[in-house]
């Protein structure tokens, strides 16, 4: 572990918080191009995800909420960049906002968006799209048992440094009721079964590209399993980006996407 910023509220004056460091701030290059990482990895999920954006509203609505995967994952780098940026200006209120940010995405957003895109794009007389909706619910109840506790306490805000890349996995409020095994698996349900059950082929294999995506974090990259899941998540949604693109759930549900 090269570096790690906590927050203490109690030492809060008014917006600013002050970070007591475990140790000093090593400004090495390869965070400056980490930072550049997350920034590019944004410009280019935003660009993408917005053109794909506007042809899902020309071709078909029920695209949308698929469409705006990339975009928000382009959001969800842009702020871990600034994380990037405050811990190598060792600025803990940009990390602490940086990471606020970075984790909306990932505990509350993703785990409620993902089953109710699959819901959107579902056929009304599919027998699974009541239980995308249920999965959505659970998810808003799930992210925010995740994310409010964050919020609310800034001592559980904890960013390290880890192998050259950034690592959220200190705290989660959620471990005080179950094992965090449990509470990974939860989460894995809710973004890769929805997909995993859709009507559509392609929206099968895009859950397919889901768990290819865990079996290399798992595999190779546990030391900030976090912060590379979503970066790989987030390039994976560009198989949306393909789906939309070709209009593949026309060809198995003409009447809908023709």
């Amino acid at each position: 572990m090269d570096h790690v910023l906590v927050f203490d509220t109690n030492h809060l004056t008014g917006a600013a918080h002050r970070a007591r460091s475990e140790e000093t701030v090593k400004k090495e290059e390869s965070m400056c191009l980490s930072a550049q990482v997350s920034f590019a990895a944004s410009v280019f999920l935003v660009g993408g995800g917005t053109a794909i954006s506007v042809l899902a509203l020309q071709r078909n609505k029920r695209y949308l909420p698929l469409a705006l995967m990339p975009l928000f994952a382009g959001l969800q780098q842009f702020t871990e960049g600034f994380v990037w940026v405050g811990m190598n200006g060792n600025d803990p209120l940009t990390v602490l906002w940086g990471a606020m940010g970075f984790i909306f995405f990932t505990w509350f957003m993703w785990p409620i968006w993902v089953p109710f895109s699959v819901y959107v794009l579902e056929p009304n007389d599919s027998p699974r799209k009541r239980l995308f909706l249920i999965l959505a619910l659970i998810g808003l109840a799930f992210g925010l048992l995740l994310y409010i506790p964050h919020g609310l306490n800034s001592n559980m805000v904890v960013v390290e440094i880890n192998n050259q890349s950034l690592a959220y996995e200190k705290s989660m409020w959620l471990d005080f009721m179950m094992p965090r095994w449990l509470t990974n698996m939860i989460y894995l349900a809710l973004i890769i079964v929805p997909p995993a059950l859709s009507r559509y082929k392609h929206m099968r294999h895009f859950a397919l590209t889901l768990v290819a995506v865990v079996v290399v974090d798992i595999a190779f990259l546990q030391f900030a399993y976090i912060s590379f899941f979503c970066l790989l998540a987030g390039l994976a949604t560009l198989h949306l980006v393909y789906i939309i693109l070709t209009n593949k759930c026309a060809r198995e549900c003409p009447e809908l996407f023709a």
